[in-house]
């Protein structure tokens, strides 16, 4: 089984649940109408790697960047940048005939993480961004979210199971893209908005 890293240790996941459709701006960047109900899917264990792939079995890949939390003790306990990789082309085919999204979203490679960091309250403001080659491309916060973690957190546990060590990723802003070979991706959270904020993740 794969793992992440919170404090220098090892955690190891039993799935990942994802969040689409959260931000609005993104939600009209693809052309998709805003869902009345929240839009779950999941990834397996085995998405999760640590090399950012361009493309999987000959089909280019998008990169949708995401804040993640990590479900400890009953909360979530702990946040990091993640990285959702899409065979978008593909996903849309398949959106198109309503069948579901997991070739598109769950294969090998389709998901990357930076460490987590602990944290008292998964609502603070907290706010991340991604560069590609130093061009800032994405940047979002909870406030652009349609749910919120804790709304996410009880609608999430009204159905589904919630292990120590899942990860929950909670949807993208706009701004996604493809992924251009060879470039350099960078991450950066804090908490706050302002110049002043307090970095979490550099």
């Amino acid at each position: 089984m794969k793992s992440v890293v919170l404090d220098e240790k090892r955690i190891v996941p039993t799935k990942i649940v994802c969040i689409g459709r959260n931000y609005v701006d993104h939600i009209h960047e693809l052309g998709n109408d805003i869902p009345d109900d929240m839009v779950v899917f999941l990834k397996p264990n085995s998405a999760m790697s640590t090399v950012l792939l361009s493309e999987h079995q000959g089909e280019a890949l998008h990169y949708e960047t995401e804040l993640c939390f990590m479900f400890q003790d009953g909360r979530f306990s702990s946040v990091a940048i993640g990285l959702d990789l899409t065979k978008r082309d593909l996903q849309s085919k398949l959106k198109a005939k309503g069948l579901p999204w997991e070739r598109a979203k769950a294969f090998d490679g389709a998901a990357l993480f930076s460490p987590f960091v602990a944290i008292d309250d998964a609502e603070a403001p907290l706010h991340f961004t991604l560069s590609i080659n130093d061009n800032l491309v994405q940047e979002g916060h909870i406030d652009l979210m349609i749910y919120k973690p804790q709304t996410i957190l009880s609608e999430l546990q009204a159905f589904i199971s919630l292990d120590d060590g899942d990860i929950v990723m909670t949807g993208t802003p706009k701004g996604v893209g493809s992924i251009p070979a060879k470039s350099v991706f960078n991450v950066t959270l804090s908490r706050g908005l302002q110049a002043s904020a307090e970095p979490l993740l550099e």
